[in-house]
C-alpha cells in the first residue's frame, strides 16, 4: 500500500490518502479527498471480466471467451488498445515493475496468481465470463458466468456465417460449443423436435451450469444478430424447428422466430433457476459489428414481458453509445447495467458524466465492472483490469463529488452510493 499526501494550497490542512496497491496517484481537484479515500478502500465486486487461468505448462487458455476477438478482421482500435498506450505502460509498471518481471512473478505465484491480480485491482470477487472454470480461476474469488448463445442457433448456420469473415469464425465456434452442450447432455445429435431439444439439452445445460456455480448466463448475441427478440408462440417455433432440423438452411425470418423463442425460453429458465441474464449492449470489437443492432432499446419488449419479470437482466457495458437511452430502461423492475469496458476505453471525466446521469436516476441498478480481457501480448486481462478498475473508481469519484458540490447529496450519501456501485448492488442482485 502507498500513502500519498496531497497539500491543499493556502491551508495547513493535509489529507492523507491511503491507496490500494495498483491505484493511481493524487486525485484531481474535482475529486473530494475524503470520498476518494473511502472509494479506494472498498473491495469491489467486478460484474464482468474474462480472467485467464494460470497454466503451469504454458499452454494457452482459450476458454476466456466463447467468441474471442483476437481472430477478427482488423479494425480501427481505440487509443487505449494501441501498442504502448500510456495507461498500459503505467499498468505494467504498477503491477510488475517492468514487463520483464511478469513471467517470473506468474511462476512465483502459481495458482494464486489470478487472485493476486484481483488484489492489485482492489477487487474482492470477479464474475468470470468463461466457457468453463478451472484451476486458479475458482470460487470464492471467481464466480462463473457461462454462455448461452450457442443454444439459440440449433439449425444450419451456414447462411449466417457467410455474411462476413467475423461471422464465419464466430458461428464455427458456436457450433462447436453447442455440440459440447449436446455431448454433456448425454446425446450425440440434436433431437428431432423442439420440445425434446428444450427438455433434453437446453434446460439440462442451464441446470448443470447452475449446479456448477453459475450466477448468470451470458449472451453475446449482438455479435451474431440484433437484440430485437420478439415474443413468439412455441407452436410457431416448433414448426420452424421441425421444418429445418437436419434439412435445408432456414430462411432468415423463420430462423429469427426460432431464435427469439429460444432466447425468451432461456431467460425464463434463468429466472426459475435464480440466475441473471447478462447481455452485451455496446458497440463491439471488429469492423463488421452492427452497432445499431446492439441498442439496448431493442430489449424493451423483453423487459416488459410479464413472463420474464422474475428474471434479472444485466445490460453489460452500459449500452455505449446509447447511454442516455439505456437510462430510461432502468425503471423496469428487472433491468440493471454495469459500466464494464467503458472504464477501459473512456477517460474518467467522460465516463463520470454518464455515471452521474445513472446515479441521479436509479442508483441501486448500477454495477461496477472492468471487462478485463487478454487483448494483446502487451495488455492482458491483468493490465486491462487494472486500468479499468482505476478509471472506474476515479470516474465514480468525479461524479459523486460533483453531486455533492451541487448540493444533491451529502458526503455520507456519496460514500453510500460508492459502496452500492462498487459492491453492495452486486451482492443484492446475485445473493452474494
Amino acid at each position: 500500500m502507498r500513502v500519498l499526501i496531497k497539500s491543499i494550497c493556502g491551508s495547513v490542512l493535509a489529507a492523507t490518502i491511503v491507496l490500494l496497491a495498483g491505484c493511481r496517484q493524487t486525485p484531481q481537484t474535482n475529486i473530494d479527498p475524503l470520498l476518494w479515500n473511502e472509494i479506494q478502500h472498498i473491495r469491489a465486486i467486478d460484474d464482468h471480466a474474462h480472467p485467464v487461468r494460470w497454466v503451469q505448462s504454458g499452454l494457452p487458455d482459450r476458454e476466456f471467451d466463447a467468441l474471442p476477438v483476437d481472430n477478427m478482421e482488423p479494425s480501427s482500435d481505440p487509443l487505449i488498445l494501441r501498442p504502448n498506450a500510456p495507461q498500459v505502460v503505467e499498468a505494467i509498471k504498477e503491477l510488475y515493475g517492468s514487463a520483464d518481471h511478469k513471467t517470473a512473478l506468474m511462476k512465483e505465484k502459481g495458482d494464486a496468481y489470478p487472485a493476486w491480480v484481483l488484489d492489485q485491482m482492489g477487487v474482492d470477487i470477479m464474475l468470470a465470463n468463461r466457457v468453463a472454470m478451472g484451476p486458479s480461476i475458482q470460487p470464492p474469488r471467481f464466480r462463473w458466468v457461462p454462455y448461452a448463445d450457442a443454444l439459440i442457433f440449433p439449425l444450419d448456420n451456414s447462411p449466417l456465417a457467410s455474411v462476413n469473415s467475423d461471422r464465419k469464425s464466430f458461428f464455427a465456434l458456436e457450433d462447436i460449443l453447442r455440440q459440447r452442450y449436446v455431448s454433456d447432455s448425454g446425446l450425440k445429435t440434436l433431437p428431432a423436435t423442439l420440445s425434446q431439444y428444450l427438455s433434453q439439452i437446453v434446460t439440462p445445460t442451464l441446470e448443470r451450469q447452475k449446479q456448477g456455480g453459475a450466477l448468470a448466463e451470458k449472451f453475446e448475441a449482438a455479435y451474431l444478430r440484433s437484440l430485437q427478440f420478439d415474443a413468439v408462440d412455441q407452436s410457431v417455433a416448433e414448426q420452424v424447428y421441425a421444418r429445418y432440423m437436419g434439412k435445408k438452411p432456414p430462411t432468415d425470418s423463420d430462423y429469427k422466430s426460432l431464435q427469439d423463442f429460444l432466447f425468451r425460453y432461456i431467460a425464463a429458465e434463468c429466472g426459475r433457476l435464480g440466475m441473471a441474464v447478462h447481455i452485451h449492449t455496446m458497440a463491439g470489437a471488429g469492423s463488421y459489428f452492427n452497432v445499431a443492432g446492439a441498442s439496448p432499446l431493442m430489449l424493451e419488449s423483453v423487459l416488459d414481458d410479464p413472463k420474464l419479470r422474475h428474471t434479472r437482466f444485466v445490460m453489460i457495458h452500459g449500452g455505449w453509445p446509447f447511454t442516455r437511452e439505456i437510462t430510461a430502461l432502468l425503471q423496469k423492475p428487472n433491468a440493471y447495467l454495469d459500466f464494464s469496458a467503458q472504464d477501459l476505453v473512456l477517460s474518467p471525466a467522460t465516463l463520470a458524466l454518464t455515471i452521474r446521469q445513472w446515479l441521479e436516476w436509479v442508483p441501486e441498478k448500477i454495477l461496477f465492472g472492468t471487462d478485463a480481457y487478454p487483448f494483446s501480448d502487451q495488455m492482458g486481462w491483468e493490465e486491462s483490469g487494472w486500468i479499468a478498475s482505476n478509471t472506474g473508481r476515479r470516474a465514480l469519484a468525479i461524479a459523486l463529488t460533483a453531486m455533492m458540490r451541487d448540493g444533491e447529496i451529502s458526503r455520507d450519501r456519496a460514500a453510500e452510493l460508492a459502496r452500492m456501485v462498487l459492491r453492495d448492488n452486486a451482492r443484492q442482485i446475485y445473493g452474494l
